[in-house]
């Protein structure tokens, strides 16, 4: 284990193509965790590393309706932290070699970190669609709308959408190249154990106790637009931050890791 943590951060959740709509921020920094639905095969339950159902999107806990065509539509839960929509461990697991390679660089003690790209939204809002995603039920409201009505947002958050931390996991174990067997030990509940093939390339097992959700995104966006990103990008990461860089994985030295955990406030 080195003496001072790295991180690497990699972006998971929903997005406008799975399923449809991004997550919310709020105009206070808040926000919801939506995952991806389940795109692979899975195995049957009875052959999960553990006797659990494969969860759904109707057993979310997010504060907005989601549509009655997703209710019974598998969700990808990874990442998992405990007492986040009914988990109980803090793992991860990739397939491919773009996020697997970086994280698997990674050594216990050193830092796992999710971002999002979110949309701004009302605090009170009502979620993408009654029956399908934009939907004659669809709340609609947006960062257009909070500056047209003078609703107060933070001045650090994206006029629209953008990319946004929200989540951190202090790494216990990884696996780089794991077997099925080796990743039933260390995260027995992580998604990828319940696909058929077993298709992670890295599974990570966190730090219960230190990792979870943040109480506040740490934009990576600018206030001016999504697809810019900021100094924590273009300073503090490997990463340029031109053309998509909100889809790539962010690495983190020492020195900016130090930096970034001050600003999500973990220990």
């Amino acid at each position: 284990m080195g003496s001072k943590p790295r991180a690497v951060a990699v972006n998971v959740a929903a997005n406008t193509n799975e399923p449809g709509f991004r997550g919310p921020v709020y105009p206070d920094g808040s926000f919801a965790y939506v995952p991806i639905p389940e795109s692979a095969p899975t195995r049957p339950e009875g052959e999960f590393p553990t006797e659990e159902p494969l969860p759904t999107y109707a057993d979310l806990d997010v504060p907005f309706r989601l549509p009655a065509s997703l209710s019974e539509t598998p969700i990808h839960a990874d990442p998992e932290f405990p007492g986040v929509h009914g988990r109980e461990r803090a793992t991860y697991g990739d397939p491919f070699g773009v996020k697997a390679g970086p994280i698997s660089a990674l050594e216990p003690g050193d830092w796992l970190l999710f971002y999002a790209t979110l949309t701004l939204r009302p605090a009170d809002w009502r979620g993408p669609g009654g029956e399908a995603v934009g939907d004659e039920g669809a709340d609609d409201r947006d960062g257009d709308w909070l500056a047209a009505e003078g609703v107060a947002v933070d001045d650090d958050l994206a006029p629209d959408w953008g990319a946004y931390l929200f989540a951190a996991m202090r790494i216990d174990r990884l696996l780089p190249e794991p077997t099925r067997a080796a990743a039933a030990e260390v995260a027995p509940t992580n998604a990828h154990l319940k696909r058929d093939p077993f298709d992670a390339r890295v599974i990570v097992g966190g730090d219960s106790d230190a990792s979870g959700l943040l109480d506040r995104v740490v934009p990576l966006s600018t206030p001016t637009a999504g697809v810019e990103a900021n100094h924590l990008v273009t300073e503090l990461s490997a990463d340029s931050g031109k053309g998509p860089w909100w889809r790539r994985p962010l690495r983190f030295e020492p020195d900016a890791t130090a930096e970034l955990v001050d600003r999500m406030r973990l220990g």
